[in-house]
């Protein structure tokens, strides 16, 4: 089937971005995108001496626009008027290019022949957009959550010279099995669905109810035993814990394209910056320079602080701290008020340090 149109994937709903084509890209897992095009947005100026420039990847489901709206901002760490800020849209979430959106030159990997995307696939295909049309050679930040954080660790290891700091939110340098198994349970909920057709569905309203079931396992996952026992969604204008399913999360997730999400939590799984070591974690994590802070939330779910810090304690010169969010791993989202001072404190904190 050729690619469809999904009216979710548009300015309309993430704000402006630009689509920038890195051509050819050749994949870990020996697949091909003909012409991958990465949906890019920028805050601020790169000043003359291109030493400005910070890179947000973004995370599963998630776009530029959680980073519009919540992180950059005059006053926030993350400050346009101080520096070059460039949030790049991961290969298959939607914006870029994706399983729905493969056409024209890609119209041969459109929905289910859409190749696996390895994470280092995306950060190859950012340094080439960094360097070939920015004219960007080294980062003062790559920051991002979740598979943010996994891309964040990618970048460190693979081209320790190009980033002076990262701060990765939320998130491992080698996913766990425990993780594995939670994105196994995303993809099974959507690929049972009969309308998924073998992943040549005509709208992903055919596939409603496996999006409807996976956004179910992202509530009892994606946040934390806590949120759920203090009753945290009243202070988000819900009356009922179902009400909040039914009003939050399933219209989140519902809108999206099934093929895309399951591209994205096949990436989650294989994230694993040991691949380039052997499989020795030490050593990879060992290959870092950048100033890294590692940031784990309080109560999430599956990215636990106990796994941060057994990673940060191999990353030379990297310290943890733990940001306290009741959410658990979608606090990333920002919606409790002590959220984000966390994290522009601790980024700021990154950010005047001297490499």
């Amino acid at each position: 089937m050729p690619a469809i149109d999904n009216p979710y994937y548009s300015s309309a709903f993430h704000g402006d971005y630009e689509l920038v084509s890195v051509g050819r890209l050749e994949l870990e897992e020996g697949g091909v995108i003909p012409d991958c095009h990465l949906a890019i947005t920028t805050w601020g100026q790169l000043n003359e001496a291109k030493d400005n420039a910070i890179l947000i990847p973004t995370w599963f489901s998630g776009s530029h626009q959680i980073f519009r709206d919540v992180y950059v901002g005059p006053g926030h760490a993350l400050d346009p008027d101080i520096y070059f800020i460039v949030a790049v849209n991961q290969i298959g979430g939607g914006l870029s290019t994706s399983p729905h959106n493969a056409d024209g030159a890609n119209a041969e990997i459109a929905m289910s022949r859409f190749p696996h995307v390895r994470i280092g696939d995306d950060v190859v295909a950012q340094e080439r957009l960094l360097r070939e049309h920015l004219g960007i050679d080294r980062l003062a930040l790559v920051v991002g959550g979740s598979m943010g954080a996994q891309q964040t660790y990618e970048w460190a290891v693979r081209f320790p010279d190009k980033v002076e700091r990262a701060a990765s939110i939320a998130g491992t340098a080698q996913n766990t099995p425990h993780d594995f198994l939670f994105a196994k349970a995303l993809i099974e909920a959507i690929t049972s669905d009969p309308g998924f057709a073998g992943g040549e569905y005509s709208s992903n309203a055919d596939v409603v109810a496996g999006l409807t079931r996976h956004a179910g396992i992202w509530a009892v996952m994606g946040f934390s035993t806590e949120f759920w026992k203090q009753e945290v969604w009243r202070a988000l204008g819900f009356e009922t814990k179902e009400a909040f399913l039914a009003g939050f999360l399933e219209p989140y997730f519902t809108v999206m394209d099934p093929n895309d999400l399951l591209c994205q939590a096949w990436k989650w799984q294989r994230g694993d910056v040991a691949r380039h070591t052997g499989g020795d974690l030490a050593t990879a994590l060992g290959r870092i320079t950048a100033t890294t802070y590692v940031l784990p939330i309080s109560e999430d779910m599956f990215f636990s602080v106990r796994d941060h810090e057994a990673e940060q304690a191999l990353i030379p010169g990297s310290t943890l701290h733990v940001v306290d969010d009741v959410l658990g791993h979608l606090g990333l989202f920002g919606v409790a008020p002590t959220f984000l001072p966390q994290i522009d404190q601790h980024l700021g904190e990154l950010l005047g340090t001297k490499v």
